[in-house]
């Protein structure tokens, strides 16, 4: 059984694979923490574990992903103390699965490669993938297989932070459009401006892309917060949220 864990800047997901199976069996997201400690995260994740009644004996291999260097002393020695399995690490720029065609190969984030192995294994290439998480990160992949680059603006949950952070009278709303683009009191107006607003954004930079590509390429979106702007965008084909744990399956097995 391979665990894959993705360690993002806000959200940490964990993901089980058994042997020969393409989908994920069981997926966890918690907050990152980066000062948690490796007893702390080896508790954590034997109770998630228990939780589902997976016995955590049969972790035979486990992978990472991480953006969060302070975190990854403590995962090695969580994975080797409470499993007794010393983790691989993925690393965007010593992969073989997809070539990195960006100026400085060696800045891409571990996570982001493994959404675009994710996406390119299970839909092919070309395609754009839009990652909406702490930020929200365009990522264009040729048609033969290569990472060219990204677009990266901030995220809806940032925005809508900074918004009221700076505003003291608005207040915290759901992520939901209310239907009219035109809000008639508070809530329905900031619902408007920032949904459609990044349905927008989606559209603008979809149609850049594909131009700059030059193939009108498919889309795919992932992370916590795809399914809220998919549901009012027209460019978006699918929505997948397990991307970046699929990539990291694919790595294991190509390391094999």
């Amino acid at each position: 059984m391979l665990l894959a864990i993705d360690v993002g800047n806000t959200e940490t997901k964990l993901g089980f694979f058994a042997d020969g199976d393409d989908e994920v069996i069981k997926s966890w997201r918690i907050t990152t923490e980066a000062r948690r400690t490796a007893d702390e995260l080896g508790t954590l994740f034997t109770q998630l574990f228990a939780t589902a009644s997976i016995d955590a004996s049969a972790i035979e291999n486990i992978v990472i992903a991480s953006v969060v260097p302070r975190l990854d002393s403590a995962l090695e020695v969580a994975c080797e103390r409470y499993f007794g399995v010393l983790p691989t690490f993925f690393k965007a720029h010593k992969q073989s699965l997809m070539a990195v065609r960006t100026a400085r190969p060696e800045e891409v984030g571990a996570d982001l490669v493994a959404v675009a192995i994710g996406a390119q294994q299970r839909y092919g290439s070309p395609l754009i993938i839009i990652s909406y998480g702490t930020a929200t990160v365009f990522m264009a992949i040729s048609a033969q297989n290569e990472y060219l680059g990204v677009a990266i603006a901030p995220g809806i949950n940032i925005s809508i932070d900074a918004l009221v952070s700076r505003t003291a009278k608005l207040p915290q709303i759901a992520l939901e459009a209310a239907g009219d683009a035109i809000g008639r009191d508070t809530i329905s107006a900031l619902q408007s401006g920032i949904i459609y607003g990044f349905v927008g954004q989606t559209e603008a930079l979809v149609e850049r892309f594909r131009k700059e590509m030059g193939v009108d390429a498919r889309v795919v979106a992932t992370g916590g917060l795809a399914s809220v702007v998919a549901k009012h965008c027209s460019v978006i084909d699918d929505v997948s949220p397990h991307l970046s744990l699929f990539g990291l399956r694919a790595f294991h097995h190509a390391s094999r």
